[in-house]
Formats: C-alpha cells, sequence, structure tokens
C-alpha cells in the first residue's frame, strides 16, 4: 500500500485507472500513411509497459476527408485504422493500461493544399494565421456530414476496443463555432447567442452517443477561456462548461486556457523553458471545484512533485505529463520503486513539438530513444564482455557515451579538457532563460557517477594521455570551435556568438551579428547584446529568420528582441569587414542581386557553426584496430563493430557529435547511443 496521491487509482465510469499519471492527446507525427502502425505502438506501449495509467492517443485523429493532417494525424475516417488501433490498444491494455484517442475536425487549423486538396471549413471566412489558409465558410450540408463522420469515427473507435475518445475543441472546429470571433454564422449555429454557438457541439455529441450507447466513455478537451479580446471569454467558458455537464454526456473535461492562432499563443498555452511551470493549474481546479466532473489538465507540468501537488490539492483527478513522458517513458516505474532522482528530466526544449511542424517527426532533445523504441533501448543491455572505455570530452556526447557504456557494464574513464563538464551546452545555460538546459548534463553526471564512471577533469587528453589508460576502445567527442574564417576579407576583425555569450567579449554599442546558421546561438548572443544597451542588427542569408530555432522556441527570443528594438534583417549576406576610423564598416551583399552596401558599426559578431576539434583523433587513427572507420550497415542494424583495417592495432576508435560536423544536442547524444549501445 502506498499514500503516494499519484499512485492512487480512479475510477472513471466503469473504468478503473491504476494511478493518476496519463499522457494527454499528442501527435508525435509517427504514422505510417495515417495508421499508428508499429513504431507508434511501440512508443505507447513502452510507456504502458513502465506503469502510466491511461494514454491518450493522436493529437488529434482527424474525422473528415476535408481536414486532412496537418503535422502526422491519423485518419480515423478510414475503416483500415480499425485492426491497427486494435493492436495499440491490446497491447497497452496486456501491461495495464488505459487507451483513449483523441478525435477532431481541424477545421480552419489546416491547409487546403494538403491530402485531398479540399478546401478548409470554419464557420466563417477568417484566415487562420498559423496554417495560412482561408477557409470556406460551412454550409448547412456540410455541417450535417460532418457531424455524421464524428458519429462514423467514434463507432470505429469502440471497435478498435479503445476505453473511450475524447473530442478536441482546443483550437480547431468545435470551439470555432464557440466563438463569437470565429462564428459568423446565421440561423441555428451561430449568431449572438451561446445556446447557438454550442448546438454544433452537442448535435456531435448526441450523434457519437447515439452511435457508442450511454456506457462508451467520451471527454471534452477544450479552452474555457481563449484570452482573445472579442472572443471566448472565461465567464463564457464557464457557461460552456456547464452546457456540456448540463448535456449529461460528457463522461470528463481536460481543461485548457489560450488559443493556438499564431506561434505565440501557442507557446503561451504549452509554455517552453524559462516560461513558469503549470500555469493553468490553478484555472483548471477552478472549473474542477466548480462542476464536481472528472477534471484533467496537461501544460508544462514536467516533475513529479508539481504532478503530486495537482493531485494533492484537489485540483485534477488525472494529471497530463506528456513530455515529461517523452523525456522519460518510465516515470511512473521509478516513483513505485522509490527511485524518483533517476529520472530523466523535461528540460523544456521542446525539440519534440517544434519538430513535428519542421523535421516531421517528434524527438527529444536529450532522449535518443523516444520515438526510435524499434531500434533504441530505454533500458540499456549489459554486454557480453567488460571492456576498457575511455571517452574524451565531458559534453553531452561524451557523457552519453560514457553514461551507456556504463550501463552496459564496461570500464568507463572520462577526460575533459575544462574545469567542469557540459561543452556548448554549458554555454547554452548561461542564458536565464535557459538555465534548464543544464539538467541534460546533471542527469548524465549523476548517473555516471552512480555507475562508477571516471570523470578527469582538467585533463587535456593527447595520444600519449589516451594510450597510457591501455584503452579497448576510444571514443573522442571533443566537440568543435567557433567557425569565423568565412569572409573574404577582416576575419581577424570578427568576434563569435561564443564570445560574446561565454563572456569572453563585451557587446559593443552598435553591432552587427550575422547568423549563417539560424540556430540558437546567434540569438542568444543577441539578446545579451541587446540587453546590454546597444542598437543591434540581426542579419541572415536566409529568406526566413532563424530557420533552425523553429517556432514556439522562436518565440520568447522575438519578445525579448523585440522589446529591445533589434533590427531583424534577412536576404543579405556579409561578405567582408574593414577598419574605419574606431569603428568598422561591414560590407553586405545578396545572393540575390550585385548590389552591395554597407554598414558603420563598432563590432561583428558571426555565427557560423563549428569545425571539428579532431586533432586527437587524427593523432590516433593510425594506432587504431578500425582507423576510425564505422560500420554503418552494422550501426544502423544494430549489430556490433567489427571492423579490422589494421591488424596490429590495440583499439576501437570513434568520434561522435560536433567532434564530427556541427550539428546539434540531439544529434550528438543520438550519435552515442546507437554506437555504445552495440559495444
Amino acid at each position: 500500500m502506498t499514500h503516494d496521491p499519484l499512485l492512487q487509482p480512479f475510477q472513471l465510469k466503469h473504468l478503473t485507472l491504476r494511478n493518476r499519471i496519463m499522457t494527454t492527446a499528442h501527435e508525435p507525427a509517427y504514422s505510417e500513411d495515417g495508421m499508428p502502425k508499429e513504431r507508434y505502438r511501440a512508443y505507447h506501449v513502452e510507456r504502458a509497459r513502465a506503469g502510466i495509467a491511461l494514454t491518450m492517443t493522436a493529437g488529434s485523429a482527424v474525422v473528415s476527408r476535408d481536414s486532412p493532417p496537418a503535422f502526422g494525424n491519423l485518419l480515423v475516417y478510414r475503416d483500415e485504422v480499425v485492426p491497427w488501433l486494435r493492436d495499440l490498444a491490446d497491447a497497452c491494455h496486456e501491461h495495464g493500461t488505459a487507451v483513449m484517442i483523441q478525435l477532431t475536425h481541424l477545421g480552419w487549423r489546416t491547409r487546403w493544399d494538403e491530402g485531398d486538396w479540399l478546401p478548409s471549413v470554419s464557420p466563417s471566412h477568417a484566415r487562420e494565421p498559423a496554417h495560412r489558409a482561408f477557409p470556406k465558410k460551412l454550409e448547412d450540408w456540410d455541417i450535417e456530414r460532418i457531424i455524421e463522420d464524428y458519429a462514423d469515427a467514434a463507432e470505429r473507435m469502440q471497435a478498435a476496443g479503445l476505453d473511450g475518445i475524447e473530442l478536441q475543441a482546443y483550437g480547431h472546429l468545435i470551439d470555432a463555432f464557440w466563438s463569437p470571433l470565429a462564428n459568423r454564422l446565421d440561423g441555428p449555429y451561430g449568431g449572438d447567442t451561446l445556446d447557438n454557438r454550442m448546438r454544433f457541439s452537442l448535435d456531435v455529441l448526441r450523434a457519437v452517443r447515439g452511435r457508442v450507447g450511454p456506457d462508451f466513455i467520451v471527454g471534452m478537451r477544450y479552452t474555457a477561456d481563449t484570452t482573445i479580446p472579442g472572443g471566448l471569454d472565461r465567464q463564457e467558458g464557464i457557461n460552456v462548461t456547464r452546457a456540456l455537464q448540463d448535456s449529461g454526456m460528457v463522461d470528463f473535461l481536460n481543461i485548457i486556457r489560450g488559443h493556438t492562432a499564431t506561434d505565440a499563443a501557442l507557446t503561451d498555452v504549452i509554455p517552453i523553458q524559462g516560461m513558469a511551470s503549470a500555469p493553468h493549474l490553478d484555472f483548471a481546479g477552478e472549473i474542477r471545484a466548480m462542476t464536481g466532473m472528472p477534471t484533467f489538465h496537461a501544460a508544462r507540468i514536467p516533475d513529479v512533485p508539481t504532478a503530486r501537488h495537482a493531485i494533492a490539492s484537489g485540483k485534477l483527478d488525472m494529471v497530463g505529463m506528456t513530455r515529461a513522458h517523452i523525456a522519460d517513458p518510465h516515470i511512473v516505474r521509478r516513483i513505485v520503486e522509490g527511485r524518483e532522482d533517476e529520472i530523466r528530466p523535461c528540460v523544456g526544449a521542446n525539440y519534440c513539438l517544434d519538430r513535428i511542424y519542421q523535421g516531421g517527426s517528434a524527438f527529444c532533445l536529450h532522449n535518443a530513444a523516444s520515438g526510435r523504441e524499434l531500434t533504441m533501448p530505454h533500458d540499456i543491455p549489459k554486454a557480453e564482455s567488460r571492456r576498457r572505455i575511455v571517452v574524451v570530452g565531458a559534453g553531452p556526447a561524451g557523457l552519453e557515451a560514457a553514461r551507456v557504456a556504463a550501463e552496459r557494464g564496461h570500464e568507463v574513464v572520462v577526460h575533459e579538457a575544462a574545469s567542469q563538464p557540459g561543452g556548448q551546452v554549458r554555454l547554452t545555460a548561461r542564458s536565464p532563460r535557459r538555465r534548464e538546459m543544464a539538467s541534460i548534463i546533471d542527469w548524465r553526471l549523476a548517473r555516471c557517477e552512480a555507475l562508477g564512471v571516471v570523470v578527469h577533469f582538467n585533463s587535456w587528453a593527447d595520444a600519449g594521455t589516451v594510450m597510457a589508460e591501455r584503452p579497448d576502445v576510444v571514443i573522442v567527442a571533443t566537440g568543435g570551435y567557433p567557425q569565423t574564417e568565412i569572409l573574404t576579407a577582416g576575419n581577424d576583425l570578427v568576434v563569435s556568438a561564443w564570445d560574446i555569450i561565454s563572456g569572453d567579449a563585451r557587446p559593443g554599442a552598435n553591432v552587427l551579428v550575422f547568423d549563417d546558421v539560424g540556430d540558437h546561438a546567434a540569438l542568444q548572443a543577441a539578446e545579451f547584446i541587446a540587453a546590454a544597451g546597444a542598437r543591434l542588427e540581426i542579419m541572415t542569408p536566409d529568406r526566413t529568420f532563424a530557420p533552425e530555432i523553429m517556432g514556439m522556441n522562436l518565440v520568447p527570443y522575438m519578445r525579448s528582441l523585440q522589446k529591445l528594438d533589434a533590427t531583424l534583417t534577412v536576404a543579405s549576406r556579409l561578405e567582408a569587414v574593414a577598419r574605419a576610423g574606431n569603428g568598422l564598416v561591414a560590407r553586405i551583399g545578396s545572393d540575390y542581386v550585385d548590389a552591395p552596401r554597407e554598414r558603420h558599426v563598432d563590432q561583428v559578431v558571426v555565427n557560423h557553426g563549428t569545425l571539428p576539434m579532431d586533432e586527437l583523433y587524427f593523432d590516433l587513427k593510425p594506432l587504431s584496430r578500425n582507423l576510425g572507420a564505422v560500420d554503418y550497415a552494422a550501426m544502423l542494424d544494430g549489430k556490433p563493430q567489427e571492423q579490422v583495417r589494421n591488424p596490429g592495432g590495440t583499439f576501437q576508435l570513434f568520434r561522435i557529435g560536433d567532434a564530427v560536423s556541427a550539428r546539434n544536442t540531439h544529434a550528438a547524444i543520438y550519435d552515442a547511443l546507437r554506437l555504445v549501445k552495440d559495444l
């Protein structure tokens, strides 16, 4: 028996949920042809195996053909989805986890040039900014068929053996009807009265109930306050809540607050690092107190103490820890076993969500196994024999390599030239808003210490140092150094973004930041410069601004930089820098026209990625058994590295992360995991 509030069962209608922790509906975009196939199933089963009470699939599954997937959504208007979902549900049920699914019609929150190229629909012609579509204003026959589509989809979900469904009214079609701003229909489904604007959602619920009966669990995830002037405000949200409760057709409420039409608004609804944790929890608690209905909620509840408070205080019945379970799918198991200190923390980097839109599928910044359950282990298996492994570099790649090797049972030694671990992540964490990034390093260092890894700091390892360790395997994870030699003239007159972030260079008074990568480093440096009171221009040769940062992560940068009146310039390339009196003159060109121009500044900052720090690797290469070669086919097939290119070599040699090429933290960690898991 346990008195932990999180581990108490919850009775939802006829369904007993074994604890109070769930993942709310989210679409990681792992579908194939709109179906939840093996990869999709493995992702949910991993969390079920670890003890989660309820996994909510799909965010959101679309019920109609004129609701084309905007981000890999499941297509539940197809009958073929039933056996795939049945397999998923059966596999999760075997581990005691309930399975539900979120159904929606995306309405205006998609594009017309996806899927079957049917027009998006809405109760008005108003454009949805995030997806840039101008929707068709719904006609009566559209409404009739969409209601029928909801009912058909619900029937399929019941046939698949799911434990329930959740209807989405959160930036999609249903709540567009509710909104005084978005609903411009006349007659029974529009107008000034909330009764008319709610008619569509209640008709959908009646049609669904008509198909699945009174016992099947049906809930509603909805925004009870859009926070938009003139939109569905708090009082009307309460009226919506009362109407849903009075209908008798809704078994649980899943509460959210805000709207999703812009990147900025979406980021307030689903906060990222540097923003407040659980910002809408109290609001959800007020709804629960008012209705007494089973209440679910998720919005940046990243840690167990916050989740425990949400349940213990009576604010929620079920707490969603969705991004936290992408970072660590075994949270519940670790709570049960009294090992909360081993939970891999969600650092709020939001690589998972941002990648859905830009990269096609969700990955955790520092858990490379999430979303790759078919090929990458969350629990590292033991090796058949123990080997001595030397890792050079204690950044994210090196520490991940050391952790995985130690989990395998190997003897591991790490040499780090600096006085502390972290590499580029340590620089990232210098920004107050991004301090949580340090947990990527702190968690790995703690795991390494627990597993007996020996770490030497202030140790500049040369070939002699490494060979003295008598290694069986050497992994070079030395990272990179800033590349600034990119101009036709004046390379010696610029500083790097790293110089600004580290404090090695003080911000000037009139600064040009040239960002030729579009990643975090340039904008982090820009924030330091702007905060120092400088006049600032950020310039990129790209046609879009900071393309590698992606939507939601860009929001805090834009808010801070626009407040400080920074100038943003696209499609312009820094060509050269020269001295001009006490200042500098920058020559600016373009990839589009031959019309150079000049900027007079007193500091030029360049962000052009990194070059590998690979001297040690090339010193060791001729001494190694594999001459540094990686058998890519074996690695991708999950097999050991067995190449012998130099029979006289005494050790295997590999390099990972930015010691190979400039990429990102996830790539560095993935390099380490997929190589070392088979050593």
